[in-house]
């Protein structure tokens, strides 16, 4: 059956199936529509979580882009203790000694002591000002990024949500041929009891009941296992309990499709490529302006002592700390750096062009994914509605065969016929029923109204 190869190909719930446990806490009983379901998702989904850590990330990063605008501030200090003073030489002639001769002494001290602070400000440096700039681009980023994993969140878990809908449904009608089956077997073994009917053709009915409940066995199984994918997508305990307390209709799959129009920027990938192409624009502009001069002030104040002693903390006039202060500004003018600045700019304009180029390959690609969900869905509507014709029709006949069977104008052949066709006609169904709400959410996500 198709619909049962689709559930088998779905990996997350291939994923999930090994992560069935039993466990002794208790449990929490959750009953979702799919809505809910996607908002617990939102809430709980390990990647959604990650994205909005990375949006704090991007905040710190923002601080530390801030801080350079602001006076920087160091504190040092160093203490010395000379194992062997230092020795200069001096000309002899100074003492009365031979001229071209040196003499060795010693200056200093054993200990020496220095502290002070410095401080700096930047009061022009354009690659720092165009950092503060892109600030607000950097965080918008790191949220469309969010806004994209939400949106995959959301269309993964919808389209699990409906699959176990429709399984669900398809357990319901296993259920009502078992019990037409069951009414089947009962009354062919009381004609048989009777004389009426032959052993084969309650062992006929008996084989077909039998394959109904290793059918539904199986669907349950499926079920099961769908379900441990759905709490692993939306990161629920899987000891918890879920429920499903949406249902699905041929209308409720038609709802909401009829406006076909899209916009670009209506697509969060388009967003995210737009707020990309900015932030690359910023650094085109940060390098160019490396070319500039840069300027800042600075500052600083010091204390510095030699003792022969290790008596820095002690009073008395040979005692005394020597203070230094000084204030300035520095220019820093670049001149040449072998080519360096020029091959970053050349670098952010390549940059630059590429995501140029990734947009138009995405406006190219939202074209396809529009047109390709225009395709399914429309055919999807159109197998749906024959399929539900033909299900019902196949109700039908089936119905009509099991009167003109009771009223012995019918044979057990017909009967089995009929219900041949009528199971296959409603996994047809609920296979064509599955492919529509499929294509719906593909179609939605393709224009950007997900």
């Amino acid at each position: 059956m198709k619909y049962i190869k689709k559930f088998r190909q779905v990996p997350v719930l291939i994923l999930a199936s090994v992560l069935l446990t039993t466990g002794t806490e208790a449990q929490t009983l959750n009953s979702f529509s799919v809505h809910q379901a996607v908002d617990y998702a939102m809430k709980n989904a390990t990647a959604v979580k990650n994205a909005l850590i990375d949006i704090q990330v991007q905040k710190e990063v923002n601080r530390e882009i801030t801080s350079a605008a602001y006076p920087q501030l160091n504190a040092s200090g160093a203490l010395n203790e000379y194992l062997n003073i230092p020795t200069s030489l001096l000309p002899a002639e100074i003492a009365g000694g031979t001229p071209g001769t040196y003499l060795p002494v010693k200056f200093g001290t054993k200990y020496n002591a220095t502290g002070g602070f410095d401080v700096s400000q930047i009061l022009f440096d354009g690659q720092v000002f165009v950092g503060l700039q892109a600030r607000s681009a950097a965080i918008a980023a790191a949220e469309k990024v969010k806004d994209v994993t939400t949106e995959m969140i959301n269309v993964n878990v919808q389209k699990v949500y409906y699959q176990l809908v429709v399984g669900r449904q398809q357990l319901t009608t296993i259920d009502a041929n078992i019990d037409r089956f069951q009414k089947l077997y009962n009354d062919t073994k009381a004609m048989f009891d009777q004389g009426f009917m032959e052993r084969l053709d309650v062992d006929k009915v008996s084989v077909q009941l039998n394959n109904l409940q290793t059918e539904k066995i199986k669907q349950q199984t499926r079920l099961d296992a769908g379900f441990a994918g759905l709490k692993f997508l939306m990161n629920m305990p899987q000891k918890d309990s879920l429920q499903l307390t949406d249902s699905l209709t041929v209308d409720q799959v038609k709802d909401n499709v009829l406006n076909n129009q899209y916009n670009y920027p209506d697509r969060k990938e388009y967003q995210l490529l737009e707020i990309t192409r900015k932030l690359r624009t910023y650094n085109v502009k940060r390098y160019k302006l490396s070319y500039l001069p840069t300027l800042s002030a600075f500052g600083n104040y010091s204390k510095n002592a030699q003792r022969t002693k290790f008596d820095f903390f002690k009073g008395g006039n040979n005692r005394q700390w020597f203070t230094t202060s000084l204030i300035g500004l520095k220019l820093n003018v670049p001149i040449f750096d072998g080519f360096a600045r020029r091959a970053r700019v050349n670098q952010a304009k390549l940059a630059l062009q590429k995501t140029d180029n990734d947009i138009e390959q995405l406006k190219q690609s939202i074209d396809n994914d529009v047109m390709q969900a225009n395709l399914s869905i429309s055919a999807s509507f159109i197998t749906l509605d024959n399929q539900r014709r033909n299900m019902e029709l196949a109700e039908k006949v089936y119905n009509t065969t099991k009167i003109k069977y009771d009223q012995g104008l019918g044979s057990n052949q017909e009967i089995y016929n009929a219900q041949a066709e009528l199971k296959t006609a409603q996994n047809n169904y609920y296979s064509a029923l599955y492919d529509a709400v499929i294509a719906k959410i593909d179609f939605l996500k393709a224009i950007g109204k997900l």
